[in-house]
């Protein structure tokens, strides 16, 4: 009976010694940082999709509808706060007047975006919001 262990065993002896005298082996590449943070997903948990408030509906404390949630500007870097630009006024999109509200100011409760001490001719009489180009 012969024994078929030797080859294999000499084909790794010699790939290790080989591998061994090059020295130290480097990876490919330019070396890379890596910057790991944690993410309170209860804290991230209790806020709100963008993609769900474009779109919806604003209403003042007496449920009167003011306007739309546009847009969200949110600032690189949290150096700001995080602005709703809300449409206000108009006609299926024509003459409308969008501006720009602190996030903060708005009340999400229920499903229903509030502002509470606003009207339609208080943002109305607001500045006009324009995006850069």
């Amino acid at each position: 009976m012969r024994n078929t262990t030797t080859k294999p065993r000499v084909a790794a002896a010699l790939l290790v010694g080989t591998l061994m005298s090059y020295g130290h082996v480097y990876a490919q590449g330019a070396p890379q940082s890596i910057t790991e943070k944690r993410t309170d997903v209860v804290q991230l948990g209790s806020g709100y999709r963008a993609s769900k408030l474009a779109g919806a509906d604003v209403f003042n404390k007496t449920r009167d509808n003011i306007g739309t949630i546009d847009d969200l500007i949110v600032s690189p870097g949290g150096e700001h706060a995080t602005y709703a630009i809300l449409s206000v006024g108009g006609f299926l999109g024509m003459g409308k007047h969008l501006v720009a509200i602190p996030f903060g100011d708005l009340q999400v409760t229920n499903r229903r975006v509030v502002l509470p001490e606003a009207t339609k001719k208080s943002l109305e009489a607001l500045p006009e919001f324009k995006y850069a180009d």
